[in-house]
């Protein structure tokens, strides 16, 4: 099988997605995300993510993987069964759904501008217009979607006033921060436990200001330069280790595929 998928190694999407380092942009969007108060409200009334983050989190991941690696096929049926699940929690809110993605495509772009991935102007809106995709399929309303970063940071400054840091965010944020315990064995508990705060803390930091000042997080001085050298040194740390611990399955898998497109 051949099929590159919807984006495709030509794609900013695959540039940004391939990076070790949007795994931290994945917890700033979950974090940001459980600022609206209608979307946290209907979260914590339907979903049993407490009863074990770590699910919720890997299943987050695989869907982002697949919908940026995986086949045309592959990606279809996964979106099918996102929108069942939407569809069984009552989540058809136009606007709930278009923050979900806004927060998502606004934390990609965050982590991998912290963590020292060059993208110009035009790569970042190309970015943006080729997220369009991942919006319409899962039926978040193309006309609320931004189609150019300058968008995206307006639908933001628009919805600001209807956020809010209410309890049922602070939990959902302190579950994402710090789960209950990693899906490991024993012996290998602290050091997850210590890589896992490492990343949630830099996710923390890479939020911008107001969404901190809504969790009630005590500003500080020089955070933003801490965050960002934290991102590069992670990012460089990554790179360097051999390619089956840098890139997920998904990716290799996808490069083969063009691979043998010659």
């Amino acid at each position: 099988m051949t099929d590159v998928g919807y984006f495709g190694p030509q794609s900013v999407t695959w540039r940004i997605h391939s990076e070790p380092v949007s795994l931290v942009g994945g917890l700033r969007a979950l974090l940001l995300q459980a600022l609206h108060p209608g979307a946290m409200r209907l979260l914590d009334a339907t979903s049993n993510f407490r009863d074990d983050p770590w699910v919720r989190l890997e299943h987050t991941a695989l869907y982002v993987g697949v919908l940026t690696f995986g086949t045309t096929a592959d990606v279809d049926a996964a979106a099918r069964r996102v929108r069942t699940v939407h569809q069984q929690l009552g989540i058809t809110d136009s606007e709930q759904l278009a923050w979900v993605h806004v927060c998502l495509v606004d934390s990609f772009l965050a982590a991998t501008r912290a963590g020292g991935l060059r993208l110009n102007q035009r790569e970042r809106d190309q970015f943006v217009a080729e997220q369009l995709i991942a919006a319409e399929l899962v039926g978040a309303p193309a006309a609320l979607v931004p189609r150019t970063q300058a968008e995206l940071r307006e639908f933001i400054r628009e919805i600001r006033p209807r956020l809010a840091g209410t309890r049922e965010a602070r939990e959902a944020a302190r579950y994402v921060i710090a789960p209950p315990r990693p899906p490991v064995p024993r012996r290998f508990v602290l050091p997850a436990r210590v890589g896992w705060t490492t990343i949630s803390s830099l996710a923390v930091g890479l939020l911008p200001g107001w969404a901190r000042r809504m969790y009630l997080l005590p500003p500080l001085p020089g955070a933003s330069l801490t965050t960002s050298a934290g991102m590069r040194a992670l990012r460089q740390a990554v790179r360097v280790l051999p390619e089956q611990y840098r890139e997920g399955p998904l990716y290799r898998e996808a490069k083969a595929r063009v691979a043998a497109l010659g």
